[in-house]
This record gives C-alpha cells, structure tokens and sequence, in this order.
C-alpha cells in the first residue's frame, strides 16, 4: 500500500517551531511516497520566509509536489505583485507552478489556482480545465488520480461559499469525467472530505486539509495534515484519507478520523 501526504497552509513565517518537530517526526515515520503541499507555503511571501520553506521541502524523505497559494503572492509591494508575483516562489521552490508527479501508483497534476488580480480567491481557466482533463485520460488502471489546487472546490460551511474556486463546476465536470479521484486543496484551514457525484457518470471526492505548522488555525480546528493510503494491486479496496492532528499533550500528530472512499473506476467519458 502506498502513502501520499497531503499538506496545506504552513504559512512559513507563523510556523510553530513544536508542530514542525512533531510533523519532521510523523513525515519519517509514516514514509509517503510522495508530499503535496498545497499552497500558502509562506505568510507574506518574503525571502526568508520562503527561504524557511525550502529548508523544511529538501529534508523531506520524499518527493514533493508544491504549488503556490494567494499568501505566496506579494501582497503590499504592489510593483513586484504585479510585474514579478512569483520571483521569490521560484527563486526558493523553482520554476515550475504546476507541477506533475507520476509512478506506478500515482498520477498526481498540480494546478495554479491564484491570480495577482485577486486578492485571495483563486479561479481556474479554459485552458487549464482542458489540459487537466486531457492528462487525466491518458492515466494508467492502477493509478490513483489526484488533482492538487490551493482552494476548495467544496464548502462544508456557509461562510466558505465565498472561499471557492471561480470556474469549479466547469472544472468538476470536466476533471471527474476524465477520471479524477481525489481533488486536495487548503486555504480554508479546514480540513473535510465530500463526494463530487456526476449524474450518470463517474464520483469523486473533494479532500480538503488544515495548517500543517501555522499558528492561524481555525477555531478549535488544531493543525492537520492528511494520510492518504490506496493499494493499486487492488482497487476493490477503499482509498484510506486519515485526519491527523497536532496533539499538544503528546507533542506528535495523532490520527482523529478516518475516511473509507471507494474509487470509481468505470471508463472515463
């Protein structure tokens, strides 16, 4: 069985020091094949702040797939937010803002949702919906297919309905249709899963995840990061998303929930 991690919003630059031991811990024990860290990487998008983050991603005992989020932008130096909004992103973590992950397990695409137009929502484009589909399609049978994007695609709550990515159900339809199973994003610092059902057609699921490291967290939502295990020899089993959460008393992530996804594997349209 192979472990992907997913992790969201450390917002370097807020980061807890005891929350970042403890994740370095649970990141060595658990040895995910791959990490995906979706976005808000860094508070305010400065240089040590990104300097910080890509101290904590080349440690890591696996590969990382990192994409931008809205606090990776400049916010006040409104010259370099409009000329240059990623030089320090891609001075730091490279060029790539969407990149892609594959193996014998995974197929996993990472999606550039921000815009220097907006201030924190993100939106997704014609032509990023196609490309996604079309890479979803060429998928092999034993692949668990992730869509990685900083912001949700889903609310749980009604004061998140403003948090959505402009242009998901266009995206929705096109990306679950081509076979998608799993669509991970953050921004909101809580951390849920829902179903993304197609009429007549295929289902797939929005997993949303916490701060990992931030002192931002949400109400009495402590930081989290989810586990994701899947066995690709054989897909009649679920798709395990565990919920793990910084526990303060022991000073380690524990896991508090633990979600069963059966994947959906008839032809995509």
């Amino acid at each position: 069985m192979t472990a992907i991690l997913h992790i969201s919003d450390p917002h370097f630059g807020t980061e807890r020091p005891s929350v970042l031991d403890a994740l370095n811990t649970f990141i060595t024990d658990c040895r995910p094949e791959l990490v995906i860290l979706s976005g808000d990487v860094t508070q305010r998008a400065r240089r040590s702040q990104f300097e910080s983050a890509r101290r904590f991603i080349t440690q890591l005992p696996a590969p990382a797939l990192v994409i931008p989020g809205n606090h990776d932008i400049p916010l006040y130096n409104l010259p370099m937010r409009w000329l240059s909004p990623y030089a320090n992103y891609r001075r730091a973590l490279g060029p790539d803002l969407e990149p892609i992950y594959e193996s014998d397990r995974i197929l996993a695409i990472g999606l550039n949702t921000t815009r220097p137009a907006r201030h924190k929502d993100g939106e997704v484009s014609a032509e990023q919906i196609e490309r996604v589909a079309k890479r979803l399609a060429t998928a092999r049978p034993g692949q668990l297919r992730l869509v990685a994007l900083h912001h949700p695609v889903r609310a749980k709550v009604e004061s998140d309905l403003s948090n959505l990515l402009h242009g998901r159900e266009a995206a929705m339809a096109a990306w679950v249709d081509a076979g998608a199973d799993l669509l991970l994003a953050g921004h909101i610092h809580l951390p849920y899963v829902m179903p993304l059902a197609r009429r007549d057609s295929r289902v797939a699921w929005a997993v949303q995840a916490g701060t990992a490291l931030s002192s931002r967290v949400r109400g009495e939502v402590s930081n989290s990061v989810n586990l994701i295990r899947h066995d690709p020899a054989d897909l009649t089993q679920p798709c395990l998303v565990e919920r793990w959460d910084y526990d303060a008393a022991q000073s380690a992530f524990s896991m508090i929930q633990r979600h069963e996804l059966l994947l959906d594997r008839r032809a995509a349209s």
